[in-house]
């Protein structure tokens, strides 16, 4: 093997002279290496969304509550192994985790390209499908983690901005493509009579583009290592008050943007089910909300980080009861795909700004410390990120969950939307408390 692939302890981009004359040109290649494989991820993790809103004409008999279980368990499995794949980046190396990880996407794939053919096949076999599709999500935090080693700390705002926002395209990707891919029969597979669906497209379209992302991987990427803390360190961030209120946040951002993804194209079909071209059109949502995301970043680098998350925390309460007001008698279709859209927006601003007050809060607590104390903060700052990232992830399967268990219990989801209503309020009081009024304790 290359010696170069992997890189120890000499690897320093803080040494302006070593980040000249050989860092930035590494760094630079492994994150355009890295790009594809978190938007395939992130593709993958939100193929459900879309998928089950075929599954009825499909032939598939499942009740409302189990299509949103189907939509919502690929967040579960995903937020639950962030954790897990953040550990074990150091200890495997980023190019080989990165290939091994993202070759682990052909298994959800494959299986959900075989499964859907025959509406026969068990529920209990689709769960098993949409928990796999979870390593997509749990790709994220190795992904992020292993631009964090590769940057220097001035440079990482930027690389983590291009490789989350790219990242979160990978919905968009999934819910436009999916849609199209399955119109048409491509692999000249057999078709019930009267079917006019090929949904094994769904999972088989993105096979190639697994194997392709992850050899590229595999050959261009390096297993680059950062001895800033050790693992009995970062785990000090478990005992921080700021790490957990600043998961809270994230799962009203992040969470909100990647639930609201997962469960948007069924809702919509539930609540307007005759065809329009709002439903070809579901993931406008997603884009504009990965789009935002920047713009929420640089817009807490101007005007504060807590000032812009708790303006869009507001537009997130406005965006609900949008939706509320939509589903009231007479259901109105255009106001309803304008709240979404607010919520989309809304949450991907919250997302950047929110994502930016993360580190920007340990750092504030080392100010006027020495050097070791910063360096200290700042990989405090890249683990709390990684725990705010799975904390924020729960919000794929509580958002559609929720709205699943409203129509099982009530009919509709209200009751949900109230429940989200209320978070989105205690965002605030936790936003301007802890962070935004005058004598905040953490001003960021």
């Amino acid at each position: 093997m290359n010696q170069t692939l992997r890189i120890g302890p000499a690897w320093n981009p803080e040494d302006p002279d070593f980040w000249a004359r050989h860092g930035r040109a590494l760094a630079l290649r492994n994150l355009v290496f890295i790009i594809p494989a978190m938007v395939l991820s992130f593709a993958v993790w939100m193929l459900w969304s879309v998928l089950v809103v075929h599954l009825p004409a499909a032939g598939f008999r499942y009740s409302t509550n189990q299509l949103f279980w189907l939509s919502a368990l690929p967040a579960l499995c995903g937020a639950t192994l962030r954790v897990f794949y953040g550990l074990a980046l150091p200890w495997v190396g980023g190019r080989r985790w990165t290939a091994l990880s993202t070759a682990s996407l052909l298994l959800p794939a494959g299986g959900i390209a075989w499964a859907v053919q025959d509406p026969r096949t068990p529920y209990e076999t689709m769960v098993l499908l949409s928990l796999l599709c979870g390593l997509g999500g749990a790709n994220f935090a190795s992904g992020v983690a292993h631009i964090s080693a590769c940057f220097p700390a001035h440079e990482q705002g930027a690389a983590l901005g291009v490789g989350a926002g790219f990242a979160h395209l990978g919905v968009s990707l999934a819910q436009w493509l999916v849609p199209a891919i399955i119109a048409l029969n491509l692999f000249d597979l057999p078709q019930p009579a009267g079917q006019a669906l090929w949904l094994a497209n769904a999972g088989l379209v993105w096979l190639p583009l697994i194997a392709l992302a992850s050899l590229a991987a595999w050959l261009g990427m390096n297993d680059v290592q950062r001895g800033d803390l050790s693992l009995q360190n970062q785990a000090q961030v478990f005992t921080r008050r700021h790490s957990w209120l600043m998961g809270w946040l994230y799962l009203g951002s992040f969470g909100s943007f990647i639930g609201f993804s997962a469960a948007y194209p069924l809702l919509l079909s539930q609540q307007f089910p005759s065809p329009s071209t709002a439903q070809q059109l579901v993931w406008i949502g997603p884009l504009l909300g990965a789009l935002a995301r920047p713009l929420g970043g640089r817009l807490a680098d101007r005007l504060g980080g807590a000032h812009v998350s708790l303006l869009a925390f507001a537009a997130l309460v406005l965006g609900v009861l949008g939706v509320l007001v939509s589903l009231s008698a007479p259901a109105r279709l255009e106001f309803f795909v304008a709240s979404f859209v607010l919520l989309f927006g809304a949450a991907g601003v919250a997302n950047g700004s929110t994502f930016r007050m993360i580190s920007l809060g340990y750092l504030r607590e080392a100010l006027g410390q020495d050097a070791d104390s910063l360096r200290d903060a700042q990989a405090r700052g890249a683990a709390a990120l990684g725990l705010c990232s799975a904390i924020g992830a729960y919000g794929g399967f509580f958002i559609p969950k929720s709205l699943g268990s409203a129509f099982a219990l009530a009919g509709g989801p209200q009751a949900a939307l109230l429940c989200f209503l209320a978070f989105y309020l205690s965002c605030m009081a936790i936003c301007w408390w802890f962070y935004g009024r005058a004598h905040a304790p953490l001003s960021c």
